[in-house]
């Protein structure tokens, strides 16, 4: 009932000790606070929270126009509804090296298990959209060592996502990216995000350029194909996101259901498709609050017939 009982700093401590099983583990994307809770109860380790989702459910295109205030925000309600870790993309960090600092102790103050904060320049865009602009080596880890050095807690994961692949689809823009990587585990990252590798060897290549957690973001439509997490195991990666697969979902839902309202006039033939009033109330705990009720509720006033 109400939030998690699970403490951030215990959430922090079982995403290390996930990362550190050697099983990948999977993140679907949360979209709001219920979706997290579904997430939880299909049995999954973790909570993604993507930048492009945060942007997007606020009618705005993953150009970098969301503010920390924003972010940390609703990745606070998000992770305050599950007792899972939850993982948030900070973009670049809200601004310069100091900014960085800010937004890492903003999001552990929202609760949050990690961050991760990319290489792009400012406006930074969506991932796998071409035309990306990355940052100078120096910038790039002046805020991954801002980042690390401002967290209080020694638990809180610092991800250092890089888009340089992007910049350079042949070798050497590979090898760039191995590169890169490793500087910025040196500078102080606790895990690797490659953004848009696009085989199976371009994942492994990176794997073998670093001693920290890799992760692999599955993003439809983007520029690899979507890989099984039996393919991803067996590349070494550590964590894969499926950062808008249930936002995508879900719109794609609700537009359907519009559809069949105005043609149809009725909402009819897609109430089967929908969630039950029983498991919205399953999943909102609703017989706990009902049971609270009783307890608080169930006395006479004194004097009263």
């Amino acid at each position: 009932m109400l939030y998690s009982k699970t403490t951030p700093e215990q959430k922090r401590l079982a995403l290390r000790a996930a990362l550190g099983s050697g099983k990948l583990q999977q993140f679907p994307g949360a979209f709001s606070p219920l979706s997290a809770r579904l997430i939880q109860e299909k049995g999954f380790p973790g909570v993604y929270i993507s930048g492009a989702v945060l942007a997007n459910d606020l009618g705005l295109p993953d150009i970098g126009l969301t503010t920390l205030t924003e972010v940390a925000t609703r990745a606070g309600q998000i992770a305050r509804m599950t007792d899972l870790p939850c993982i948030v993309d900070a973009d670049t960090g809200f601004g310069e090296p100091m900014n960085v600092a800010r937004t890492v102790q903003e999001l552990e103050n929202a609760g949050l298990a990690g961050c991760h904060i990319e290489d792009q320049v400012n406006p930074k865009r969506c991932g796998h959209l071409d035309g990306k602009a990355v940052v100078g080596l120096d910038t790039a880890t002046q805020r991954i060592r801002a980042a690390a050095d401002a967290r209080r807690d020694e638990n809180f994961l610092i991800m250092a996502r890089t888009d340089i692949r992007a910049t350079d689809t042949g070798p050497a823009g590979l090898q760039a990216a191995a590169e890169r990587a490793r500087a910025l585990v040196e500078a102080g990252a606790d895990a690797i995000f490659p953004e848009a590798m696009g085989t199976l060897e371009e994942f492994q290549a990176i794997r073998d350029a670093v001693d920290v957690p890799v992760l692999a973001n599955m993003t439809e439509f983007g520029k690899s194909r979507l890989f099984t997490a039996a393919e991803l195991e067996s590349a070494g990666i550590n964590i894969v996101i499926y950062p808008v697969t249930l936002l995508r979902s879900a719109m794609g839902e609700a537009e359907r259901t519009l559809d069949v309202i105005r043609l149809d006039g009725t909402q009819e033939p897609q109430v089967e498709r929908m969630l039950t009033r029983s498991r919205l109330y399953e999943l909102v705990d609703y017989e706990a609050y009902n049971r609270f009720d009783t307890g608080i509720f169930n006395f006479l006033v004194p004097g009263r017939r």
